[in-house]
């Protein structure tokens, strides 16, 4: 086993392993163990007591997180000429509909996020293989099908991020960047977990929110408390 370096074991020192948190003190301590060279992003793990293989108990939303993700996310608009001003004013980085269809055929995947229009989901269907697998291809409940494509794009750019439960039951979320103010994450950790609680299927059973753990990059994670994750 590898040894801890001087700095691994100050910040194991700051985590009780014993004990839960606060959304708010797990935010605050957040920050005191990440000490890494850059501004790691801040996530969070949420399992859920809910079987992904079945279909009544999927669990898949979008949030609009309040302090945005403080990453610079790359939006592709896939759509019509007339509507290709809409997407580059609300600030697509890229906008067209053919070239970026043969592009990705070619395994250009260098975006965030795609966003298209109902009539150009038929061109999409043969590009499933390329985009699904990295959570890529446009679903109209994540709102990224859609004829307001302007609103699309600025919702994504301003902090939109989409979710959906893993084949374990658990639901994995970045929802912003360690350089944050502790009061910033934990309001972006809230409305992320309200969200969850709102989605809760009626088939699940038991305790639905069974664990929540927040992390940053490369630093070790904190346990929230599931009973009071929406405290001030």
């Amino acid at each position: 086993m590898a040894k801890l370096t001087k700095k691994q074991k100050e910040v194991q020192t700051k985590i009780d392993s014993t004990r839960t948190y606060s959304v708010a003190e797990a935010s605050a301590l957040i920050k005191e163990v990440s000490n890494v060279n850059f501004d790691p992003s801040v996530d969070l793990a949420v399992r859920l007591s809910v079987d992904p293989r079945k279909a009544n108990q999927m669990v898949r939303g979008v949030v609009t997180l309040p302090h945005g993700t403080g990453k610079d996310v790359k939006v592709l608009a896939l759509v019509t000429p007339d509507k290709e001003q809409e997407a580059k004013d609300a600030g697509a980085d890229y906008v067209g509909l053919d070239e970026y269809l043969e592009k990705i055929k070619g395994g250009w995947t260098d975006v965030d996020v795609i966003i298209t229009m109902p009539s150009v989901m038929g061109k999409l269907g043969p590009l499933g293989r390329v985009l699904g697998p990295r959570g890529l291809m446009p679903n109209p409940k994540t709102g990224t099908v859609t004829m307001d494509v302007a609103k699309a794009v600025s919702d994504v750019k301003a902090g939109k991020i989409d979710f959906r439960v893993d084949k374990t039951g658990i639901v994995h979320a970045g929802i912003g960047k360690a350089s944050f103010d502790a009061d910033k994450i934990a309001g972006n950790a809230r409305e992320l977990l309200t969200t969850l609680v709102k989605l809760k299927p009626q088939a699940a059973k038991g305790v639905y929110i069974k664990s929540i753990y927040m992390s940053s990059t490369m630093s070790p994670s904190v346990e929230i408390d599931t009973k009071r994750f929406t405290e001030q």
